[in-house]
């Protein structure tokens, strides 16, 4: 089948095209930015790749005409607070212009459980889009599903956070509330099962796992997963917005998504239905299972997605990227370290793993300092990490910094910061023929505040730069 996949570059997207190209479909893939697709080269040989912004009038659309079938996987959630909803309504209607000229006959939706009487704004939004989408010209599919568990999923790496770096909790009433968490696995299960499959057509289902937990519950099982000690106090009263805060600076989710997810979690989750588990003959795996396969794929290092990685974690959401590709020469300030190594391989390896829990090889606790104030400003600090240790791609997310450029063979890296600064900062290493390591860090300042930035920065940077090419270039 020929099969429109948007959302591609999200957590959901990018496992589910993996598992439909093993399947044997032909993928078209609808990104806002095509140079951002985080697959490895041949896996895109194998793509169709267009650019759509979904929340850009359709004049002309780009999707072929000749589809069977489409994914819808965009959600909102994570850019705002007040105007989601609306922003989630028009990707919705917009969607539906761009396959009015197709011949597609059915979409599979992945929305939310919405059973409860009081809903979220999240889960009011989610309902609202189902309700547009079935105005299109297609047959529409729609999943609802509630936390998902898995290595790299939002939900698995906030409780992960939690539970690892707070032995005892201060917690909001809200971690009573009733979920009913399901495996990443059983979910592209479900979405896969769907497809072509007409006794599903026009119909909603619930998905879910085996569990019912409250959120208390859910951490408690992770801590015996982890054998860690973890004890939990409930206070009666913390405001949404202090729980929000709370999740903000423990966890690596922005303040938006904070916010939003602790309007979702005073909301029960629970399926009404197993309807479809019956009619595809699937067996959901419980929630404990779900937490040991997600550490079986983190050991490994063989994380095929993670949230961080979406442009919704970043400083820059609303920005196409590629504009950022090109490092400006004119009216930056810049700091150029180079040095000649033994082996460029063994620095290109380097470069190829720095971040996340290998570090900076020089004065971390300073990257650490910087990172903590990154966050109390407002940042994304260093809590995001990287999803792998070894390999990089486009978009993907390394610490406070976006992957603009990498390419081994070309043997550069360019970041991009997303770290709270007065301008714009770009960070590359590359490896010239004479086995020289350049570093560069560029920097376009935003006004008198800027310059006075880079200024007070310089001698840090000059003695942490120099201290980190230096570890990259080292024979041993």
């Amino acid at each position: 089948m020929k099969i429109l996949l948007t959302g591609a570059n999200g957590y959901i997207g990018l496992r589910l095209l993996h598992t439909l190209l093993d399947q044997g479909h032909e993928i078209v893939c609808a990104v806002r930015s095509v140079s951002r697709l985080s697959v490895d080269e041949e896996t895109k040989a194998k793509l169709k790749i267009i650019k759509i912004d979904f929340l850009e009038e359709v004049i002309h659309s780009p999707v072929p005409e000749d589809i069977d079938a489409a994914y819808y996987l965009i959600h909102s959630m994570s850019v705002s607070t007040k105007d989601f909803d609306e922003l989630e309504e028009k990707s919705a209607r917009n969607f539906n212009a761009h396959l009015a000229h197709t011949q597609v006959k059915q979409v599979i939706y992945l929305s939310g459980i919405v059973n409860d009487q009081n809903l979220s704004k999240h889960l009011s939004s989610r309902k609202k889009v189902e309700e547009v989408l079935s105005e299109g010209n297609f047959h529409l599919t729609v999943l609802r599903a509630g936390i998902i568990v898995g290595s790299g999923s939002a939900s698995f790496e906030i409780l992960r956070d939690l539970c690892e770096k707070l032995p005892v909790m201060v917690t909001p009433k809200w971690v009573n509330t009733k979920t009913q968490p399901i495996a990443i696995r059983d979910v592209l299960e479900f979405l896969t099962g769907v497809l072509n499959k007409t006794d599903t057509y026009d119909k909603s289902f619930d998905i879910a796992g085996p569990d019912v937990l409250t959120y208390k519950e859910m951490m408690k099982i992770y801590a015996e997963v982890r054998n860690l000690n973890l004890s939990i106090f409930q206070v009666p009263v913390m405001t949404p917005k202090l729980s929000s805060y709370w999740l903000y600076f423990v966890t690596a989710t922005s303040y938006k998504l904070a916010r939003n997810l602790v309007d979702s979690m005073r909301v029960e989750v629970i399926a009404e239905n197993h309807e479809l588990q019956d009619l595809l003959g699937i067996n959901t795996i419980s929630y404990k299972k779900a937490l040991e396969l997600a550490f079986i794929k983190i050991e490994q290092n063989h994380v095929v997605s993670s949230w961080k990685d979406s442009k919704v974690s970043g400083r820059f959401y609303a920005s196409d990227l590629n504009k950022y590709v090109r490092v400006p020469k004119y009216g930056c300030l810049k700091d150029h370290q180079q040095m000649k190594t033994e082996s460029a391989d063994t620095a290109l390896e380097r470069i190829w793993a720095i971040g996340g829990d290998n570090g900076w090889y020089y004065a971390n606790f300073l990257w650490r300092i910087r990172g903590y104030l990154d966050k109390l400003f407002g940042g994304v600090g260093l809590r995001r990490g990287r999803t792998n240790t070894a390999s990089i791609n486009p978009g993907d997310a390394l610490d406070f910094w976006r992957v603009l450029y990498a390419d081994k063979k070309d043997k550069r890296l360019l970041l991009f910061a997303e770290m709270k600064v007065p301008g714009e900062a770009w960070l590359e290493f590359y490896i010239d023929k004479d086995n020289y390591v350049h570093q560069n860090a560029t920097f376009r300042p935003r006004g008198l505040h800027g310059r006075i930035y880079w200024y007070l920065m310089l001698p840090f940077h000059y003695f942490i730069f120099h201290g980190m090419l230096s570890q990259i270039c080292a024979s041993k």
